[in-house]
């Protein structure tokens, strides 16, 4: 019998193909300080009004706020922040409870968190342990502009009880109960002559201080910091702002958030560092510059823009602008768009800092960094946008910009949507239908010009059968997706194996020497250099 029908003994119909739908691109996550707002919690917006709603807007000590602002400005449309702080705290308030209080804490850190509680026994008949608790977040104190508000009713001040108010408030947006709970239900806040009374938190909020690499870094284990985004899918970008405005981010970060980016398929955007004043200078520092990757790009130079609060042009990193600039060509021409539609051109308001002359914008390109430009000129010449990969002379295969960013477009999609065959029946049928989708899914790719090739067995090519899913893979749980595509050269192909194990989904890079006409020779490589990889 054949290892096909050694395997094959499950014919239970999988259900029917489905389309595979296509990941987000131009989506940015920014990691930085914010003047107020959800601490290490991913927060996804679609303008800088919105941002200014959840973290407060622009903040000489932010400059994730200045760089959110320039990145809608050059075309962003969805961006996801996370807020990160050096020992900021919280602004704290007491609910007086006969002799005693009820201490509570704000959850989100800083000196602009405005919040305030109100008691009430309403609906309370024989309860005396009982009450019902409001707590609000308000745009400045005194005023009547709510932000946010949770309503607590028939509350419980006694440990045991299924209303526990520590318990409850565990799952707030705004409070925490500090310390323990009093031995009396706090006092009511409002009653006659006092309707609708408040306690308002003491001012005793802290911004903490500016940021470190650490900071940025965060923790894995804990999801903070930029490891806040390990369970986000939807963001193909990264920008980490400077620390501070005289503090570029540091090599550990973005060794870090290199290594990120490649695990989660995303683009890291670098600024330049601060000592890069001239494109001399660029072109000199960038030789010792010790960081490189294949999920990192940047743009030169820094960018002068008006700074709304200080009133007068100031310089910032160029990242966040690039950001927006690529957002606003994906909503126009997709990832794998010819290479004269790659140009990007910055919006009015935003200017280079420094003047980069033609000859060294081609040095620039030819090492790896790309320039950005004020505006369209019919005698520039036009530069293939690259990856911080490696210089015009060296052996990566990821050095366009372009192509990588096709790459992780088509891995990410078809990761995501095959997930289904995680819980499916691993027989040949699952097999048969996971093929199918995904010659579909790139067959779609192909004919709209994304892979090199004319014909489609020289563009890409997808294994799902007992090949990749050998007797003992489908012993272990376990089901190899294998497919590649063509990105410069014809049958020249990028490959990826997907394994599917449970919840556990891994994506590993591979080669398929698809020049090889045998089929014997096609079997023998997935057996020695992609199973046993």
């Amino acid at each position: 019998m054949s290892e096909r029908g050694l395997i094959g003994k499950s014919l239970s119909d999988p259900g029917p193909e489905r389309l595979i739908e296509r990941a987000p691109s131009g989506v940015t996550a920014f990691i930085g300080r914010t003047l107020k707002g959800p601490l290490d919690s991913p927060v996804c917006i679609g303008s800088f009004a919105h941002f200014e709603r959840i973290f407060g807007g622009l903040w000489q000590p932010s400059t994730l706020s200045y760089a959110i602002e320039q990145f809608f400005e050059n075309g962003g449309q969805r961006a996801i922040v996370v807020r990160v702080a050096n020992g900021a705290k919280a602004p704290t308030l007491s609910l007086a409870a006969g002799r005693d209080e009820l201490c509570l804490n704000g959850v989100n850190p800083g000196s602009r968190e405005y919040l305030r509680a109100a008691v009430d026994y309403d609906g309370i008949d024989g309860e005396p342990d009982r009450f019902n608790l409001v707590l609000q977040r308000v745009r400045a104190p005194g005023t009547q502009q709510i932000e946010d508000q949770e309503i607590y009713r028939r509350v419980s001040i006694e440990p045991g009880s299924a209303r526990f108010v520590g318990d409850l408030l565990h799952g707030s947006r705004l409070m925490r109960v500090r310390g323990r709970a009093p031995t009396a239900r706090p006092d009511p806040t409002s009653g006659p002559g006092r309707a609708g009374s408040y306690v308002s938190c003491r001012l005793d909020g802290d911004d903490g201080a500016p940021l470190s690499d650490y900071d940025v870094i965060g923790s894995a284990a804990k999801s903070t910091g930029l490891w806040a985004l390990q369970s986000q899918l939807d963001f193909d970008l990264v920008c980490i702002p400077p620390l501070a405005r005289d503090t570029d981010v540091g090599l550990a970060t973005l060794y870090v958030a290199g290594c990120f980016c490649r695990d989660h398929r995303a683009m890291l955007l670098v600024d330049p560092p601060s000592p890069w004043t001239t494109a001399e200078r660029a072109l000199i520092g960038f030789r010792s510059w010790p960081f490189r990757s294949e999920n990192a790009v940047m743009f030169y130079p820094r960018l002068t823009a008006y700074d709304r609060l200080r009133r007068r042009p100031e310089i910032f990193g160029s990242a966040a602008a690039a950001a927006g600039l690529l957002a606003r060509q994906d909503m126009a021409v997709p990832v794998w768009a010819p290479t004269e539609a790659q140009e990007l051109i910055l919006r009015p308001g935003v200017k280079p800092a420094v003047d980069v002359e033609d000859s060294l914008r081609v040095r620039l390109s030819q090492a790896g960094i790309n320039t950005l430009l004020a505006a369209r000129s019919s005698d520039a010449p036009r530069l293939v946008p690259c990856t911080l990969a490696g210089s015009a002379t060296g052996s990566s295969e990821w050095r366009h910009l372009g192509a990588r960013r096709l790459a992780m477009y088509v891995v990410s999609s078809i990761e995501r949507a095959m997930r289904w065959l995680a819980s499916a029946e691993n027989d040949l049928l699952t097999w048969s239908r996971a093929q199918c989708e995904v010659e579909r899914f790139l067959e779609e790719l192909h004919r709209e010009g994304a892979f090199a090739g004319g014909r489609p067995q020289d563009s890409y090519f997808v294994i799902c059968d007992e090949r990749v899913n050998r007797r003992d893979t489908v012993a272990e749980g376990k089901m190899h997706l294998l497919f590649g595509i063509a990105t410069a050269r014809p049958a020249e192909f990028h490959a990826w194996l997907v394994t599917y194990q449970g919840a556990v989904t891994r994506v590993r890079p591979t080669t398929v020497n698809r020049l090889a006409t045998s089929p014997e020779r096609v079997d023998w490589e997935i057996e020695t250099s992609i199973l046993r990889g």
